[in-house]
């Protein structure tokens, strides 16, 4: 699998909840059609274990097939959709490409 994640802050403002909400909602209503998506992990950050980890409200991790499908997904209207819908709000991210290898697999998961 094939991921881009995402590591993002809240604008100024704006609230931890209110981007959080925004995210798992309007957001996520033009970022569920890409072409090739798999599956879609959010964390709502609430917590850090050091300064340096500290200001940040949420992980996304979006996976597909291949690069090939991601690199499909990057060309695609959805994806300027979702790039529209995140707009000129202001605050931070972070974005990486890469894949995955599963280290320790979830308990019952036939991985």
């Amino acid at each position: 699998m094939y991921n881009l994640l995402v590591l993002a802050s809240r604008p100024s403002d704006w609230s931890h909840d209110q981007f959080i909400d925004w995210w798992r909602g309007e957001h996520a209503e033009v970022t569920y059609p890409l072409p090739g998506l798999l599956r879609w992990q959010h964390t709502e950050l609430l917590d850090s274990a050091d300064e340096k980890s500290a200001g940040w409200d949420g992980l996304s991790i979006l996976s597909f097939e291949s690069r090939a499908a991601l690199d499909a997904a990057l060309a695609s209207p959805e994806w300027k959709a979702a790039v529209r819908n995140v707009g000129a709000m202001g605050g931070r991210r972070m974005i990486w490409f890469g894949e995955e290898q599963t280290m320790v697999p979830l308990a019952g998961s036939t991985e």
